[in-house]
């Protein structure tokens, strides 16, 4: 099912707010409820827990926070910065207060075996639109570069990501040049070499601040419509600069 106000309509009640001061809680409740975090779980238990959770109620968190935890694992370690990160945006989109419920289910991919990445993205590319992938990869770079350096190792977790969730390859190298820069990544955001011509260029730069624009996203909540903000103010950037470089109006 494809997300759009389905999904707005799923998400009522379910907030987010305290996430390290309710950790004690949680694990103690994880423990009650026999989820063992000190137990390495294989990724067919993983895979099990995730189809439990998404398979009755579309459950789109479940979705994001299997992805979130992907990237947080990347580099080796889990840092307060991400889950502020994390915190801060499920603070946004869905409201002030925390559920424990959805703290378990990170805490649950976080704490696992290796996830089953390619399962699952299998099952979110089926669910939902190509507008929504780009903008999960725009959020997960997000967690990335919470503690201001995006890794080689988060680089390569996120494209892998990419690649199942089938984003094309345009955008996702756009969106990856706004995080991990390089001397030529004005001309990435835009899709185009650094030789382009004058014309190529505008062209480029038209139907990627149309591929962009935040109109695309209007149906869904209030973060995702600022991380589309973003990128489309990231597209006018990148332009600004190559026409100061390139010396064209």
């Amino acid at each position: 099912m494809l997300f759009g106000r389905n999904f707005l309509g799923g998400a009522v009640g379910f907030i987010v707010g305290t996430f390290i001061d309710n950790y004690q809680v949680t694990m103690s409740k994880l423990k009650k409820d026999g989820y063992d975090s000190t137990r390495q779980h294989s990724a067919e238990d993983i895979f099990n827990y995730y189809r439990q959770q998404t398979s009755s109620n579309n459950d789109f968190p479940t979705m994001l926070m299997a992805l979130s935890a992907v990237v947080m694992k990347a580099d080796g370690k889990v840092l307060k910065v991400e889950l502020d990160y994390v915190k801060d945006f499920f603070a946004q989109q869905f409201g002030s207060q925390f559920s424990v419920n959805h703290l378990q289910t990170l805490k649950k991919f976080l704490d696992g075996g290796d996830i089953p990445l390619q399962k699952i993205c299998n099952d979110i590319r089926l669910r939902l639109q190509p507008e929504v992938r780009i903008q999960l990869i725009h959020y997960l770079y997000g967690i990335a570069k919470a503690d201001g350096t995006v890794s080689q190792t988060e680089v390569n977790s996120i494209n892998t990501i990419a690649q199942f969730l089938g984003v094309n390859p345009m955008e996702y190298e756009s969106v990856k040049n706004m995080f991990f820069r390089s001397v030529d990544s004005d001309f990435k955001v835009l899709g185009v070499e650094s030789t382009a011509t004058e014309e190529e260029i505008k062209k480029a730069y038209r139907q990627m601040a149309l591929r962009f624009h935040p109109d695309k996203v209007a149906q869904m909540g209030e973060e995702y419509q600022k991380g589309a903000k973003e990128k489309f103010q990231e597209v006018q950037n990148a332009y600004e600069n190559i026409k100061k470089q390139k010396g064209f109006k």
